[in-house]
């Protein structure tokens, strides 16, 4: 990376051979794309001379000649110029390189010859001075812009440079026979400082291109660590989640059976551990996915009142056991914007976490609001707030304020930015207001659902609380090739009440059926070790048993099979996942008294 961004030589310049062959070629291009407007521009600036040529009565034809010739040699260029960028785009930059730079030196020569052809032609006529006068100022000028756009390829305006003003000011004696010593010494300045400018100019051209590309490189070098960063914790996240999964419901499985007191502190500690780690690798991920492209984004017309009453329910205990009021103000079904549900669901998440996290007591508080054109999704906390000078990096990946470790020092500064990202995706605006030891005020504002779709899309997963305590009751089939995980399923569920089977393959399962095991409710891995698909496995499964309900378990986000899951209308968790939210799920899959028998139908979307 280093010696991307040093400079070759010990004085700091850059040489035409320290740039690549693209870097050449722009420079090339520059160049004769100014000689082939400069020969286009000769007819334009012999007219008015022919014109006065005419009104003073003196012969013109050969100016008329000149300007006819060099019309002609214009229109060759051009389609000469037409055949090298065609040539640059079949051959590369190279080859290109190798077969026109000396082509455009002769152009180069050819155009600085032309504009010193009229001057030749007034050393063997009488030309009043003014005339003469004019036209030398007029080439100066034309010599003055190709110093500055020709300069890229520095050989070829020294060509050019020769043949325009240095013939034009060799036959200066014989142009202005009375005056020329004191044009020749303004002529001879004007070569110095005009000659001068263009080496500048195309040390800053050389300079530029060498910058550019050590950035471009080092650009590189930084989107490819970070593609490979985002595709290992993409691939990687399946195996990372395991283990994680299985300590929560371990974790949750011991709490329910402890009856040591003492115990309940650091279980609880534990707990809280665990879903830090969670939460952790949930935005880690997020972003990784996001940043990977792998984060499909589907707009669509979401309801809002579905999903706050759904994240509600998902913080609605910790806020309980925290003493935090949490309040819910709805638009009474009002609220339909254009969206893509899954990013705005897990922003909605993030924003609660984070208000909740900073609320030591008070109260969070979730509405919607119309606005001019849209819906404000809102969260408010009397929370700890925002210093003005933390809150434009506060959605900065990793920043944390420092006030905020000293309240929970298990946060990792990436949930705000996700939610950031997930606001870009949808083309929401996002924004926060807040007071330092008074609260703030986070909130997502999003364009109101066109009049013509206006249909509440979002399925409603607001599963109700069930008591933590109420024993459940029923029948469940895991299916997980990981022995750790399937013990943890185990443990968490026969804790609850509920009869649980577990099966590491298809074989596995299929004969727990074939041996009179009748399942209320499944939950299939989506990625097994022998390679079998978990969805194909769940369909077969629920196929034989009709009245259970079915949900896939992933540790992945961006499988094609957990898409097409979703799209058929099957329910999709992923881990690790919350034991608060698989109770409360069980509680509406399962029966809630053991006599009844019902078990609910079909799979849950």
């Amino acid at each position: 990376m280093e010696k991307l961004f040093s400079n070759p030589r010990q004085d700091g310049a850059v040489c035409f051979s320290d740039i690549s062959p693209n870097g050449q070629l722009r420079l090339l291009d520059l160049s004769f794309g100014r000689i082939a407007f400069g020969f286009g521009l000769i007819p334009v600036v012999a007219a008015p001379f022919i014109v006065w040529l005419h009104q003073i009565d003196r012969d013109a034809r050969a100016f008329w000649a000149w300007a006819g010739v060099f019309t002609f040699v214009a229109l060759a260029v051009r389609l000469l110029f037409r055949r090298y960028r065609r040539d640059c785009a079949q051959l590369g930059a190279e080859r290109a390189m190798h077969d026109w730079l000396s082509k455009v030196h002769a152009l180069a020569l050819l155009y600085g010859f032309s504009l010193s052809v009229p001057v030749l032609i007034m050393c063997s006529g009488d030309y009043p001075f003014e005339f003469a006068m004019l036209f030398l100022v007029t080439c100066a000028s034309i010599v003055a812009g190709n110093a500055t756009h020709q300069s890229p390829i520095l050989s070829a305006f020294q060509r050019f440079f020769a043949a325009s003003w240095g013939v034009s000011t060799l036959l200066i004696p014989w142009v202005f026979p009375a005056h020329w010593p004191y044009v020749m010494p303004l002529s001879a300045l004007y070569i110095l400082s005009i000659y001068k400018h263009a080496v500048l100019v195309h040390r800053f051209f050389l300079q530029q291109i060498f910058l550019e590309e050590g950035y471009r490189a080092a650009k590189d070098l930084a989107e490819a660590a970070l593609r490979a960063k985002n595709q290992f914790l993409t691939t990687a996240s399946h195996d990372l989640r395991q283990p994680v999964h299985a300590m929560g419901f371990l974790i949750e499985s011991i709490s329910r059976r402890n009856r040591d007191l003492l115990l309940g502190p650091a279980l609880q500690d534990l707990r809280q551990s665990v879903q830090s780690v969670t939460q952790m690798f949930n935005s880690l991920l997020d972003l990784s996915r996001i940043e990977l492209g792998a984060q499909p984004v589907n707009l669509q017309t979401v309801a809002l009142d579905p999903l706050m009453n759904d994240v509600a329910t998902l913080f609605r205990e910790e806020a309980r056991v925290r003493q935090i009021e949490l309040r819910v103000r709805t638009s009474a079904g009002k609220a339909l914007v254009r969206a893509d549900p899954l990013l705005l669901r897990q922003s909605m998440i993030n924003l609660m976490q984070n208000a909740l996290r900073y609320t030591q007591s008070g109260g969070v508080l979730m509405a919607a609001r119309r606005r001019r054109d849209g819906w404000q999704f809102e969260v408010w906390d009397t929370g700890v707030g925002i210093a003005e000078d933390d809150q434009q990096r506060i959605y900065s990946p990793f920043f944390r304020p420092e006030h905020a470790w000293r309240i929970d020092n298990a946060g990792h500064g990436l949930g705000l930015a996700v939610v950031a990202r997930c606001a870009d995706l949808m083309g929401a605006s996002q924004g926060l207001s807040s007071r330092e030891g008074q609260g703030s005020r986070f909130w997502l504002r999003l364009l109101s659902a066109p009049l013509e779709e206006r249909r509440a899309v979002v399925r409603d997963r607001d599963f109700a609380p069930a008591g933590r305590g109420e024993m459940l009751s029923g029948r469940c089939l895991v299916i997980d090739d990981e022995p750790q995980v399937r013990n943890a399923w185990q443990a968490l569920l026969n804790s609850w009440g509920v009869e649980t089977a577990c099966a590491a393959s298809a074989n596995d399962a299929l004969a727990l059926l074939d041996a009179g095991f009748e399942p209320q409710a499944i939950f299939c891995d989506q990625r097994l070790r022998a390679g079998e698909s978990g969805f194909e496995l769940l369909q077969a499964l629920l196929e034989r048993c009709p009245d259970a309900a079915g949900a896939m378990i992933s540790g992945e986000f961006n499988s094609p099979a957990l898409a097409q899951a979703e799209q058929e209308g099957y329910l999709v968790l992923h881990k690790p996942l919350d034991p608060e939210a698989l109770y409360a799920l069980l509680s509406r899959l399962l029966p809630a008294d053991p006599l009844t028998g019902i078990a609910k139908k079909n799979a849950i979307a």
